[in-house]
């Protein structure tokens, strides 16, 4: 049994202008110790399908029209309101991409940190900030006993993050999503965030969602990955598989679109026009209107997920011309 199964989920918003149809049947899995990468512009899907899954989502205008969400084999989407709450932190948590927002500024990290072991586990105010500050430690936060009681704005870019990430694992969740972990750090410490993230991983033996639309940040540390397009995912794949042979038009232009050390003075590749909006999604294939192998059959007949290779898929209809087709 897969620690997570998403299955067939359907998100949309409500709006003035329209339904907004933001998560269009996606389904994916994460085992014990694994690690999904969700890939995919802004825009695609990607944190409003982590949102649902967390039970996060703003509701209204949010609202989950269809779909199943089993954790370790239960649909939290049947759960009353009070299980759910005790799902997240305790077993299910989040690593959100900007650290400065998500921390309460007038708060100590030390409290914030110590509040997941005052509210889920009854322990005092002494036992909280001394589990604060071992997990400060943990993160690898430089001098935490002498730090714990500093508040979020005293910290740099990369150690904010790390608090998020001590944060998430404070009561040793199986399962941790990851949104955009590394947005706006510098290249070295983004390696640092991820690196960390991957051994914590192995350590606790977590499943692991990382969301973000920076092919260069997973390369290393997936196992497989999920591309989404205007809230479907168009492509599955072990990681290696993936870079190597993309079967997606949309796949490979994201990769064909990372800046290169052997194409120094040339332009960079980009892939052509905008995502579309979800207010009115094209008919057939949604990535068509930019794909450059779109022929009549994707502008009026939306592709399934074909099988392309042992735990492969993409939705395009002619996959198999791809360059190096599975």
């Amino acid at each position: 049994m897969p620690l997570l199964d998403v299955r067939d989920l359907h998100v949309a918003f409500h709006t003035r202008d329209g339904v907004a149809r933001a998560v269009n049947g996606v389904s994916y899995t994460v085992d014990e110790g694994e690690t999904l990468a969700v890939l995919g512009e802004s825009g695609s899907g990607k944190s409003v399908t982590a949102q649902a899954v967390m039970g996060i989502l703003d509701m209204p205008p949010g609202r989950i029209t269809g779909g199943e969400i089993r954790f370790e084999g239960e649909d939290l989407l049947r759960l009353p309101e009070e299980a759910r709450r005790k799902v997240r932190g305790a077993r299910m948590a989040m690593i959100f991409q900007d650290a400065l927002s998500a921390l309460n500024p007038v708060l100590s990290v030390g409290y914030q940190l110590g509040e997941m072991y005052r509210v889920h586990r009854g322990a005092s105010r002494k036992e909280a900030r001394a589990k604060a500050v071992e997990l400060m430690d943990r993160v690898h936060i430089p001098g935490s006993a002498k730090r714990v009681d500093d508040y979020p704005h005293q910290f740099s870019g990369g150690m904010r993050q790390r608090i998020m990430i001590a944060m998430a694992l404070a009561l040793e969740p199986r399962l941790i999503i990851a949104d955009e972990p590394t947005t706006a750090l510098d290249v070295t410490v983004q390696a640092q965030v991820m690196e960390l993230l991957a051994d914590l991983q192995r350590e606790y033996r977590m499943g692991l969602i990382l969301i973000t639309h920076d092919l260069g940040v997973v390369a290393d540390v997936a196992d497989k990955i999920a591309v989404m397009y205007a809230g479907r995912i168009v492509e599955n794949a072990p990681v290696r598989e993936l870079y190597r042979a993309p079967a997606h038009p949309y796949t490979k232009g994201l990769l064909d679109s990372i800046p290169r050390v052997d194409q120094k003075g040339q332009q960079l590749n980009a892939i052509k026009g905008l995502p579309p909006s979800l207010l009115a999604i094209p008919p057939g294939c949604a990535f068509n209107p930019r794909c450059p192998m779109a022929r009549e059959r994707c502008r009026v007949e939306e592709p399934p997920l074909y099988e392309v290779g042992p735990g492969r898929s993409s939705a395009c209809h002619f996959w198999k011309e791809m360059p190096d087709a599975p």
